[in-house]
């Protein structure tokens, strides 16, 4: 199977040449010729890592990893993705929970994955340079899945400011072969710097980039794999096909769910929620992309202006319309909703949401009853709500319990630089650092 740029210019690539490069070199992302259809009704895996290993093998054919996918597998479902039940006066759900990791987020899944592709790929003599622009929770996903990797140097750049303590904290406690760096300016202008040093000839020779945001098809296999893993398991229990309702900022996680839907996996309807970024939400009612500055919002890790994945949306499955009319729509849930939700759900359920994850119940609850009724629906639970104290905590009257993995990651020692949110500026960076 070979990927091409989403910007149609260069030469299809095998895949192991787009998991290196991580950006195409014309600046778009890269995408498969081709989708694969499976017929998992005669599949025999049941863990998670068996059924990855078996989803993703086609587009593994042709790769030099393709014996070592299932260790690959192995190595990055290593780790519960429980689905629990939720049951309120307005109907009855699941939960998937995708924060049973390292870093207690559904990153964890794609940045472990992309690790062991990349470090079992590697055969140069220099060092590979992963330089990662985070909103939040892909840049600890992806110090833990790298951090003392031989061969690996990582460069996370987030916005200064705009991501939790805990958050910050996980960014900046590796040391080692991980450099943070907050930079002066939103998630999009870290997205935009990392995009421009890509592309940029003499820094692209320098320091070997590659990517471990979503931007890299190596983050989007595995994150579609526990959405072929999870229909599965509910087709196999109940014979009828599952919706999911999925947070989504930079839109990785919600195209992997369409991802596995096209792969001819169970899945019914999928709703994007997002927070009051209205780039996708205003694309899918006006069929116009216009891209803006973010904002800041509780659900910081979703603070998003220009979704980098709306453009591989957009080239492997069409255009609005072609979207609409397969089942898969947008809800915007402002700060006031989110709080809310994680507020008054507290009370009436078993455990407690994060902001991000309180946006897919919003998006439920926003269904018509018809419509929420007639489908078996799964809400994603992206990250665990401890590591949002500052915002759960004062919203639900009471502390939340760390996982002991988070725990363990406050006690280190933390160490940044600030730059401000231009491309000299981060090549000064890489510079002292790399």
């Amino acid at each position: 199977m070979k990927f091409y740029s989403t910007r149609g210019h260069g030469e299809h690539v095998d895949l192991d040449d787009a998991l290196a490069m991580g950006l195409a070199p014309d600046g778009g992302l890269f995408v498969p010729e081709s989708l694969p259809h499976h017929d998992y009704r005669s599949w025999t895996a049941q863990s998670p890592s068996e059924v990855a290993a078996i989803y993703l093998a086609p587009f593994f054919a042709e790769s030099k990893l393709r014996d070592a996918l299932p260790a690959i597998a192995a190595e990055t479902f290593n780790f519960p993705l429980p689905v629990e039940p939720v049951s309120v006066a307005e109907g009855e759900a699941t939960v998937l929970e995708l924060f049973h990791g390292p870093t207690a987020a559904f990153k964890d899944v794609g940045a472990r994955f992309l690790a062991a592709c990349l470090t079992r790929l590697k055969t140069t003599d220099h060092d590979i340079t992963i330089l990662v622009a985070t909103s939040g929770d892909t840049g600890g996903a992806v110090a833990a899945a790298f951090h003392g990797r031989p061969g690996v140097r990582v460069v996370v750049l987030f916005p200064e400011g705009r991501v939790s303590q805990r958050q910050q904290q996980q960014l900046t406690c590796w040391g080692g072969n991980v450099t943070a760096v907050a930079v002066r300016g939103s998630f999009d202008d870290c997205q935009r710097m990392v995009k421009a040093a890509f592309v940029d000839p003499t820094l692209a020779q320098q320091y070997h980039f590659s990517s471990a945001n979503s931007i890299n098809i190596g983050r989007l296999l595995p994150q579609s794999a526990y959405y072929a893993y999870t229909s599965l398991q509910h087709h196999r229990k109940t014979g009828r096909s599952l919706s999911f309702v999925i947070p989504t900022g930079n839109l990785g996680n919600g195209l992997a769910a369409v991802l596995a839907r096209a792969c001819g996996m169970p899945i019914g309807d999928i709703r994007f929620a997002t927070n009051a970024n209205r780039t996708l939400p205003d694309y899918f009612a006006s069929g116009e992309y216009e891209p803006r500055d973010s904002i800041a919002t509780l659900a910081s890790a979703m603070d998003v202006g220009a979704p980098s994945n709306l453009e591989r949306l957009r080239t492997v499955f069409g255009e609005r319309d072609a979207l609409t009319n397969h089942g898969l729509d947008v809800l915007s849930v402002d700060d006031e909703l989110i709080a809310e939700r994680i507020r008054s759900d507290a009370l009436r359920l078993p455990f407690v949401w994060c902001p991000h994850s309180a946006t897919a119940m919003a998006g439920w609850l926003d269904l018509d009853d018809a419509r929420r009724s007639a489908s078996d629906w799964c809400l994603v639970a992206t990250a665990h709500p401890a590591k949002f104290e500052t915002i759960v905590e004062p919203l639900v009257g009471h502390t939340v319990a760390m996982p002991p993995a988070l725990s363990d990651l406050m006690d280190r020692r933390s160490s940044f630089e600030t730059i401000d949110a231009n491309l000299s500026s981060l090549a000064a960076s890489l510079a002292r650092n790399v």
